[in-house]
């Protein structure tokens, strides 16, 4: 059976030397770029600035700027230089391939050139491009031929680069100019794609109540375009990007338990903090390039255990209570730095002294000062179960509900658990309770239940709740 042969399997022949001079391409690999000042925000956009020298006529210009991102958003470029004015521009993003270039040959006449493999020999012959759609269909001379899959060497030599293709994206700019001569430009836009990530690694000793906190910063390039030797500027925030306001039911990651109202000496921009990399450096495309931002040793922090019951709630069986890490973010005590939101990796060392992983959870953008609880996981030996006893109503809008919390502890040493009580919409009160808890929203009530090792401790609680 005979089979198309895919255009991947053909060898690409040298183009010619005028193909060569129209093709944007830079044989010494080095960019068109000037220098380049990159700002990256936390949702995968970016501003980039580059400075570039022009030589300009007096007067109209067509003027190229290669190396520009693939995914730039032609809509934000501005160009500005002394007397300079804008005229037209027009944004290349087809680039060259072997595929897109046999695309564009459709129609046009190419050069097969055939290596016999037993003998080396060479034979030429012009063919024209029928179609290039799930394979590759010629006419040459009279007859129709399908490139096959037969053992024979093929090579495709094209003629010429088809001015539409582009071996980088390219932005092409018309330009009046008042005067001549090499004018300093910048050229700036927004691009997708180009975005930044926190992430954290803490080491938890249990016996000493203290972590150490290494931050990393994690740069992800998809342009399609490397910036080289970029000034790079990270932004923690979340500017607004066309898509409205949050709505009001969306939530964080839970992590903060206060937030905190210290302030640092960090760059603010607006309501956002700027995180400068110290020296310059090369964003490859498709990369992803790790710089550190935050290292602190022996933080005050430690575990404790959480459970969170819905109104009403009740289990027949009992259910794990969720292992806590608490620590702060303030300048005394705590981690002093704010924090931008990403994923928090805990690690503990085990009897040989070797760190493993416990869990991880997400914060989101954390003020200095901020008292913080990361739920790492949920406990193997630490339950709770939630129990209605009796629910009376009491009158037409009145209800009386009776709670028991069975909290168990199989460790061998003695634990304590914040449970939390949720759901206390419209009046209701405490009117029993057989440990002091507190109020600390309008929804919610939390008690610090002392379990013993090894032992069994019962929570009862009376609610009066008027709707």
């Amino acid at each position: 059976m005979l089979t198309a042969l895919p255009l991947s399997a053909l060898s690409l022949s040298a183009l010619s030397p005028s193909a060569m001079a129209q093709s944007a391409a830079d044989p010494t690999g080095a960019t068109a770029q000037g220098d380049v000042a990159v700002t990256i925000y936390n949702n995968g956009q970016s501003l980039v600035q580059d400075d570039r020298q022009l030589p300009v006529t007096a007067g109209r210009n067509r003027i190229e700027f290669p190396d520009v991102s693939a995914r730039i958003r032609p809509e934000t470029v501005n160009l500005s230089g002394p007397g300079l004015a804008i005229v037209e521009q027009n944004f290349d993003y087809d680039l060259l391939s072997p595929d897109k270039l046999m695309d564009k040959a459709v129609g046009q006449e190419v050069t097969l050139l055939r290596t016999n493999p037993a003998t080396g020999a060479e034979t030429r012959e012009r063919a024209k491009i029928l179609a290039a759609n799930g394979g590759i269909v010629l006419q040459i001379g009279s007859r129709i031929e399908v490139l096959r899959d037969d053992g024979l060497p093929v090579r495709v030599i094209f003629d010429r680069v088809p001015p539409n293709l582009r071996a980088r994206p390219t932005l092409s700019v018309t330009v009046q100019a008042d005067r001549g001569g090499t004018i300093p430009a910048r050229l700036s836009y927004l691009t997708p794609n180009l975005g930044w990530t926190a992430d954290y690694v803490a080491l938890f000793d249990a016996a000493k109540g203290a972590m150490d906190m290494q931050g990393w910063v994690t740069l992800t390039n998809n342009t399609g375009t490397t910036f080289t030797d970029s000034k790079t500027i990270l932004v923690a925030g979340d500017p607004a990007n066309g898509g409205g306001r949050n709505n009001w039911w969306q939530t964080g990651s839970g992590a903060i338990d206060q937030a905190g109202t210290e302030s640092g000496p960090r760059e603010r921009l607006g309501d956002y903090y700027l995180y400068p990399l110290a020296a310059r450096t090369t964003i490859a495309n498709a990369q992803q390039k790790q710089v550190s931002f935050l290292d602190v040793k022996g933080a005050p922090a430690r575990a404790t255990y959480e459970y969170v019951n819905g109104w009403l709630g009740s289990s027949a069986e009992p259910m794990s209570a969720s292992s806590v890490l608490k620590f702060s973010t303030s300048k005394e005590g705590g981690l002093g730095d704010q924090l931008p939101a990403g994923t928090i990796r805990v690690y503990m060392r085990d009897a040989r002294g070797d760190p493993q992983f416990i869990g991880e959870n997400s914060i989101d953008h954390t003020p200095m000062g901020s008292s913080m609880a990361l739920r790492t996981g949920e406990a193997f030996d630490v339950k709770v179960r939630p129990t209605v006893e009796q629910r009376t109503r009491k009158g037409n809008a009145r209800w009386e509900t009776r709670m028991r919390y069975t909290l168990t502890n199989a460790r061998s040493e003695s634990v304590t658990i914040d449970l939390a009580q949720q759901g206390l919409w419209g009046d209701t009160r405490v009117t029993a309770q057989s440990l002091e808890g507190k109020r600390v929203s309008a929804d919610r009530m939390e008690w610090s239940v002392p379990v013993p090792a090894n032992g069994t401790v019962d929570l009862s609680v009376t609610f009066d709740s008027r709707y």
